[in-house]
């Protein structure tokens, strides 16, 4: 973005609000909320995403901005009655990021900036603690050289662990002050060796290049991939706020801390968090020393114990939300660094929903969009069986719930290349950084020794919806050696293991999982009650009550035979958008289709078409009973015929050797000669759908024959048969025109035989793009359309989609070229934006045309709010994702409406 004159790129906490995201980044926003609700804020500013912006794309900070830092910074010193790297008294100064979204860990921070050779001797005699000021300025040496300079993280690890091995302690806090001298000369040694330069002992400098390195590490790999995961925008880029430093390391009556308001894995009330006495706030997140529970200080320090109750139920009141809180205790003093609204489990995320509903602080619509199909989806998978025979290795805590198994592995590396390989691994750490957070996606769970709720690993499985399991202090896991101990059990890598997010436990092998309490909900199996499992439910129920109160979108079923029909009517199913008819050509009816592809003459394809029509009608008469009273799609047969015949190397081989032999079979023969007669280079742009039913006379008319019949018979049986027929893969109105005029025809016949009158609908999948643009015509034809966005999107990208997902997409999306594949969620700008275009064309030729979509992307979240907007009337899906699609749809209705009020 080009610079502005007049623009301005650095903000004082007390200039700000949380209203200003855009501008001051999340934690910039809600820090001068804060500072504006009176709360306990350290001084500082926010230099703006603005700033960023111009930096990520000229290369170089704004001109304006030093000038603007150096006047804020000013104030602050001036406020603060002290300068920053002064000798005697040093201001001291941490640097953080903070995107407008919430991305834990993903980018850099610097605390203690200021810190010199000289200023340390100030801090130490102005603290009268000198083991505190050399810890400070290791720190900021082991960060700095790290985050700024790019120095392996590792190499100050591994001497801070040998510095404690030469003393024979296993925690920092043992280390006195000499022992943190020789660690500075340790540490600064490591920085000129592998920066190729020496410690900056300038404060402004240090200041400066955080500031860089802020910025820059918008664009990291580990942020990018963090970004893509949660479908983050790229060009939003981070502010960075500076702000005073207060300090939890100052001994014994000093700590630092995260809260919740409420548990984040489930939901509950109460006190949620970790304390850490004589620690910095990277010690919490990074897991390296085990905290203790919040509670307990109470008991260390009542006095900020209580302050701190007071203010969680003013941010959460204030927020009207889980609140995320960060803070620092100082000599008894206690400060708040950060709030957020807090991430959370699938299932807390609908118990807060509620509870926040019945205290009155939000409305019904405000609980809908306070949960997503996604978090929904993760509900509804399933959970070990608890009456199953384990082998329990160990627990710790419950992170972030789900049932996960697979094969252990130890570094993210494995985790990626084993998972691509298509084995389910569980991703075992001591504690996880930033670094591993390609390891974490690959996984189907994470497994830490070390840290609590509001380490690393838990804060981002959670934000995810990945199972976590943290903190299990009796698992001995050693990275190097690829194992983990657990008594005398040990588990080497490759060894299955299984664990409990929702409640900590650790397994031997593999457990078996029940099915989902809200899948039994779903099912009709489950009501709510009193424990656990019936309060989600009960949560679940209200929200999706009211989501279908106020959703416009109808939500069909993908079904193919009644069983399926039944189960997504349980799901809340209120029709069939897509009856695949092909599927009842398999199986035994196999060797049917093939006399009717070998069929020679009209006599003996109509003998074939003849033996299928009472079959095809039985599975109709079925369906149309399982729906009655709603609505049921058939699609006309669709794929190529030579899916129906044997694969032609195997039967090229089984030719062969039977004509060495001299033993060759006729009907293998004559099967040879057909599949090379349908065989095509490019089977989905071939002969199949419409094309079929006009190049193979009898076929749709069977079909069609079949389903009118099975309609008569439900509709003599005083039953409501609500019946349209599809007609896939038309490009042109003349096709359907043709089709339609058999059809009528057919259907008129079976009226006069039965009796009936027969309401049937005819209509048409858009699925080639030239559809889309001629939609107009075709509505001339079409009583509906179906949009085929699985289709569309192949034809409009010309992917073909079995073959693109397993060799390039891997790549495509490393790479940013997608933010997700368009095979899961619907590409707006291009199919997207076809879709729309046939929507206008065809209601404006026939304004009473029904418009539905039944890819698969009628079940995706992202993809539904689309579909509400273009003003389609349904989505159809697989059974499994209608509640998710129900739910969605309701909140695309309800944000509609929030944003029409607005």
């Amino acid at each position: 973005m080009s610079e502005n004159k007049d623009q301005k790129f650095v903000y004082d906490f007390t200039e700000g609000n949380r209203d200003l995201k855009d501008l001051l980044g999340g934690k910039g926003a809600n820090l001068a909320e804060m500072t504006n609700l009176g709360l306990p804020v350290p001084p500082g500013f926010t230099i703006t995403t603005e700033a960023c912006k111009v930096y990520l794309e000229s290369g170089s900070a704004p001109a304006a901005l030093r000038d603007e830092v150096s006047a804020h910074l000013a104030a602050l010193e001036s406020k603060m009655g002290k300068k920053l790297g002064q000798s005697d008294d040093p201001l001291l100064v941490s640097v953080r990021s903070g995107a407008k979204f919430s991305m834990p860990g993903m980018m850099d921070t610097v605390l203690n900036i200021g810190l010199s050779d000289e200023s340390v001797t100030g801090l130490a005699s102005q603290a009268g603690d000198e083991r505190f000021a050399w810890d400070s300025y290791r720190r900021l040496i082991q960060m700095f050289g790290k985050t700024v300079l790019g120095v392996e993280g590792e190499l100050g690890e591994d001497a801070l662990d040998e510095a404690k091995a030469a003393k024979k302690v296993t925690v920092d806090t043992d280390l006195d002050a000499a022992d943190l001298k020789k660690l500075v000369k340790v540490f600064k040694k490591i920085v000129a060796k592998e920066a190729g330069r020496e410690f900056p002992q300038d404060a402004r400098e240090q200041m400066d290049l955080a500031v860089e390195a802020v910025f820059n590490s918008w664009n990291t790999d580990r942020a990018k991939l963090y970004r893509r995961q949660e479908r983050i925008p790229s060009d939003l880029g981070t502010a960075v706020n500076i702000c005073s430093m207060v300090f939890g390391n100052l001994g014994p009556d000093s700590g630092t801390g995260v809260a919740f308001t409420r548990d984040p894995a489930s939901g509950h009330a109460g006190v949620y968090g970790d304390y850490l006495q004589n620690a910095q706030g990277e010690d919490v997140v990074a897991g390296i020393r085990n905290t203790v529970p919040l509670a307990d200080l109470e008991s260390i320090d009542k006095a900020s114990y209580d302050q701190l109750m007071t203010i969680m139920t003013t941010l959460e009141t204030h927020y009207k939300d889980l609140c995320d809180i960060e803070f620092t205790i100082e000599r008894g003093q206690l400060w708040m660094l950060q709030t957020r609204v807090g991430k959370r489990t699938a299932g807390a995320a609908f118990r807060i929903a509620t509870q926040l509903v019945d205290q009155g602080l939000i409305d019904e619509a405000e609980a809908l969009q306070r949960v997503s199909g996604h978090q929904l989806a993760q509900l509804m998978f399933p959970r070990f069986d608890e009456g199953a025979r384990t082998t329990l290795l160990g627990r710790g805590i419950a992170a972030s719930p789900g049932a996960a198994v697979g094969k252990a592995v130890f570094d993210s590396y494995t985790a990626v290349k084993w998972s691509r390989s298509g084995e389910k691994v569980i991703l075992i750490r001591r504690e996880t950084n930033p670094d591993d957070l390609d390891g974490m996606i690959a996984s189907e769970g994470i497994l830490t020794s070390r840290g609590g709720k509001t380490s690393h690993a838990a804060v981002v499985a959670r934000g995810m919806g990945k199972t976590c399991v943290c903190g299990a202090e009796e698992l001995d896991v050693d990275t190097k050696r690829r194992r983990m101990t657990v008594g005398e059990t040990v588990i080497e890598e490759g060894d299955v293991v299984s664990i409990d997010g929702s409640t900590g436990k650790v397994y031997l092998g593999e457990v078996p999982v029940v099915p989902s309490p809200v899948v039994e909900y779903f099912e009709g199996r489950m009501h709510a009650g009193a424990d656990d499992a019936d309060e989600l439910v009960a949560a679940v129920h209200r929200i999706m009550a009211y989501a279908d109160r106020v959703r416009r979108l109808r939500v069909r079923a993908n079904a193919d035979n009644a069983e399926d029909a039944l189960r997504a009517r349980r799901f809340g199913a209120q029709g069939i958008g897509l009856c695949r008819t092909e599927h009842m050509f398999l199986g035994e009816r196999r060797e049917m289709v093939e006399r009717l592809i070998l069929a020679d003459t009209d006599g003996e394809r109509d003998e074939a078409l003849s033996a299928l029509l009472p079959l095809q009608k039985k599975d109709f008469t079925e369906l149309f009973e399982a729906m009655d009273g709603l609505p049921v799609t058939v699609r006309l047969l669709d794929p190529p015929l030579h899916e129906f015949l044997p694969d032609i190397t195997e039967l090229s081989v089984r030719v062969a050797l039977a004509e060495s032999r001299k033993d060759a079979n006729e009907n293998d023969l004559r099967l040879l000669q057909a599949v090379h007669k349908l065989h095509e280079q490019n089977p989905m742009l071939g002969l199949r759908g419409v094309r079929l039913g006009l190049v193979i006379p009898g076929l749709f008319a069977m079909q069609v024959r079949a389903i009118a019949e099975a309609a008569a018979e439900r509709k003599n049986a005083k039953g409501d048969p609500r019946v349209e027929i599809m007609i896939p893969l038309v490009g042109t109105v003349q096709e359907l025109e043709i089709v339609r005029e058999e059809a009528d025809a057919v259907i008129a016949e079976v009226e006069a035989a039965t009796g009936t009158t027969l309401k049937l609908s005819i209509g048409t999948m858009i699925e080639l793009p030239r559809a889309a643009l001629t939609a107009d015509q075709i509505a001339e034809a079409a009583q509906f359309f179906s949009f085929g966005t699985n289709d569309l999107t192949q034809t409009v990208w010309g992917f073909s989609r079995d073959d693109v997902e397993a060799s390039f997409f891997t790549a495509y999306l490393e790479k940013g070229i997608f933010g997700v594949s368009p095979f899961e969620t619907i590409d707006k700008d291009g199919v997207g934006s076809l879709v729309r275009h046939a929507a206008k064309l065809g209601r404006a030729t026939r304004p009473d045309l029904k418009l539905g979509v039944c890819g698969e992307h009628g079940g995706d979240p992202e993809s539904v709010h689309f579909f509400h907007e273009v003003g389609l009337d349904y989505v159809s899906c697989s059974p499994f994702r209608i509640p998710v699609a129900r739910l969605e749809a309701g909140r695309a209705a309800a944000e509609a409406k929030g944003s029409d009020s607005r």
